[in-house]
């Protein structure tokens, strides 16, 4: 299986494309580079993950994936708060963040041969 098969990743790279469209023209640089680096790790990883030749390695970089959901929906908050992003587009992009999540951990559980 390709990684451009996966919704997950598809949506990933969305969510990636909204958050580099939204931070175009923020200036403050370390923000805008952490929250679009940190989106632009989710779908890289998973597509690294899947050009793996173990599960051991697939599941690894999900992992990673994963943990970049959890750094973007931190940076996502930061942003709402520090009125860098528009709460209403902020909380779309935290509930994306919590259904990727959750799509990760699925797969996850497939490569280790557990039950979703």
């Amino acid at each position: 299986m390709k990684c451009k098969n996966l919704d997950v990743w598809k949506r990933s790279c969305r969510l990636s494309v909204e958050i580099y469209r939204a931070m175009k023209g923020c200036g403050d640089f370390g923000f805008k580079d952490q929250i679009t680096r940190s989106s632009l790790s989710i779908a890289s990883n998973i597509a690294e993950g899947f050009e793996k030749e173990s599960d051991k390695e697939k599941t690894r970089y999900i992992e990673i994936a994963k943990g970049s959901t959890a750094e973007l929906m931190t940076q996502i908050y930061i942003g709402i708060e520090i009125d860098y992003i528009d709460k209403t587009m902020g909380f779309q992009w935290v509930k994306e963040t919590d259904e990727l999540a959750k799509m990760l951990s699925s797969l996850k559980k497939n490569f280790k041969g557990e039950k979703s």
